[in-house]
């Protein structure tokens, strides 16, 4: 069981690597070659982030979450389009429906539901934080995490990938040897039977970053002992590792803690809207 735990943490997180690597050659790209010019070009086209990043996000991986956290620890990409990207990622809900033959109706119907809540709480979060915008920071993050960006763009986005890999495959081990201690089912019994407090409680367990908290939420729902609300609020707010990459490459803790606190509010409120409304997949 700990050999088998080991490689599933290894293989999720190796997962990864095309997307880390992706985002930090983009970002070393931005700082050393592409100048001021095409910096400012990126952020006026940041209005339709959360689009973009909502559409990407409903992919069934996790890869465009931790790449987003890196883009915007580097203020290359909006806290709308973040939210955006967390809130539409899907993580393991979209092969464990499919394997379990939901149907095609019902995952397009989910999909459609966080698309939606992503790309509205984007928009709306970008307009309220429109003054609060921060000029790039890449060349701070660069310093940051030491990667000898004079070795070149391609070295230095290596350089950040085999870094942020080795602290995701711990902690990912970490979280699975836990998680194998304390059971999926014990896990998924706290939120059995309590309609309002298990979507409170939903939404917490979408917060943990580990594809666990994606596999107890749908499977719960499937066999019909969690409700839509506590469905919805837990798989809006599970973002994958894209948080706990947020927590090591942005060091504003304020802002980290912010972000949680809004993508656990925006689960759980949809959640509750979706109780109250009676919607059904």
């Amino acid at each position: 069981m700990i050999i088998e735990i080991i490689m599933d943490s290894f293989i999720d997180s190796m997962r990864l690597v095309p997307f880390l690597f992706a985002a930090y050659l983009v970002m070393e790209y931005l700082e050393h070659k592409a100048g001021n010019k095409m910096q400012q070009a990126i952020r006026r086209a940041g209005k339709g982030g959360p689009v973009i990043g909502g559409v990407l996000g409903i992919f069934p991986q996790c890869g465009f979450s931790a790449a987003a956290s890196n883009l915007y620890a580097g203020r290359i990409i909006t806290l709308g389009t973040l939210m955006a990207v967390f809130l539409s990622t899907s993580d393991e809900m979209l092969p464990i429906m499919i394997s379990e033959n939901a149907g095609a109706g019902m995952i397009v119907k989910v999909l459609a539901v966080k698309l939606l809540v992503a790309v509205t709480a984007g928009f709306v979060i970008d307009l309220i934080f429109s003054g609060n915008k921060k000029e790039m920071q890449i060349e701070h993050l660069c310093e940051q995490h030491h990667c000898h960006c004079e070795n070149g763009i391609w070295k230095s986005a290596l350089h950040h990938t085999v870094e942020i890999f080795l602290y995701i495959l711990v902690i990912s081990l970490a979280l699975n040897l836990l998680i194998m201690w304390i059971g999926e089912e014990a896990l998924g019994s706290i939120i059995l039977n309590r309609p309002v407090v298990g979507t409170l409680i939903a939404g917490l367990v979408g917060l943990i970053p580990n594809c666990a908290a994606s596999v107890v939420i749908t499977q719960l729902y499937l066999n019909g002992v969690l409700g839509v609300g506590g469905m919805i609020a837990g798989l809006l707010s599970g973002s994958g590792v894209g948080i706990l990459v947020l927590l090591r490459v942005n060091d504003d803790r304020g802002e980290n803690l912010r972000v949680i606190g809004l993508l656990y509010a925006i689960g759980v409120a949809a959640g509750m809207a979706a109780e109250l409304s009676g919607i059904t997949f």
